[in-house]
């Protein structure tokens, strides 16, 4: 999301108070909200899955490995993309 999007949405949102908005430009800022949102959400999971947590046994157990939602990285699966490039 860039900023030209960011400033859309501030502008439709400005117009809404103030003179309203047309059908289209509902449409575009629900659009745009909508994506926006999703941009938000994606980069807040990605950065928890680099969170590293140091468990009371000593451990350091990654959120991301935790809950499935980043691969683990095992030199088997290193070794096999080794091999595949050469």
């Amino acid at each position: 999301m860039d900023s030209k999007m960011i400033d859309r949405i501030n502008t439709l949102h400005h117009k809404a108070q103030s003179v309203g908005l047309t059908e289209e430009e509902k449409i575009e800022q629900a659009k745009l909200r909508k994506e926006y949102i999703a941009t938000i959400k994606m980069n807040l999971r990605n950065q928890l899955d680099n969170i590293d947590i140091k468990e009371a046994d000593g451990t350091i157990v990654n959120l991301g490995e935790k809950y499935g939602r980043k691969k683990t990285h095992d030199k088997t699966d290193f070794c096999s993309q080794e091999a595949v490039r050469r």
